[in-house]
């Protein structure tokens, strides 16, 4: 499976952006996809996921009602909306497919793109 991710770029704190992440190579449709991030020096983190079907999301405390994941399995395309961005927000965004289970952690998935960088200034 490739994922490829886009979208990314610099914002300022209170502004939006959408990130995108197109999925080949196997049935898009039979993964749970999920959104990470990574800051400097810091760990990766869960930032939000979407159940194969899109029925069922789950998030992060620290971007629930500020962020939205969805998909669009005609498309092979997973989604974050992202708005009232955050300078805390500023990190490497990754996309992943997870065709085992539903989970919040690294190891629930499978496949993982090459990042996006989501910059947020003051």
């Amino acid at each position: 499976v490739q994922l490829q991710a886009s979208g990314g770029g610099l914002v300022q704190a209170g502004g939006s952006l959408r990130l995108s992440c197109t999925a080949s190579g196997r049935t898009f449709s039979s993964a749970a996809m999920g959104w990470f991030r990574q800051a400097p020096g810091k760990e990766r983190e869960f930032v939000a996921t979407i159940s194969r079907g899109g029925g069922s999301t789950r998030y992060a405390d620290s971007v629930r009602g500020r962020f939205t994941i969805s998909r669009d399995n005609a498309k092979n395309t997973v989604y974050l909306q992202m708005n009232s961005l955050k300078i805390e927000d500023t990190a490497v965004y990754y996309c992943a497919a997870g065709y085992r289970e539903f989970g919040v952690g690294p190891g629930s998935y499978d496949y993982w793109g090459q990042g996006t960088q989501v910059t947020v200034s003051s």
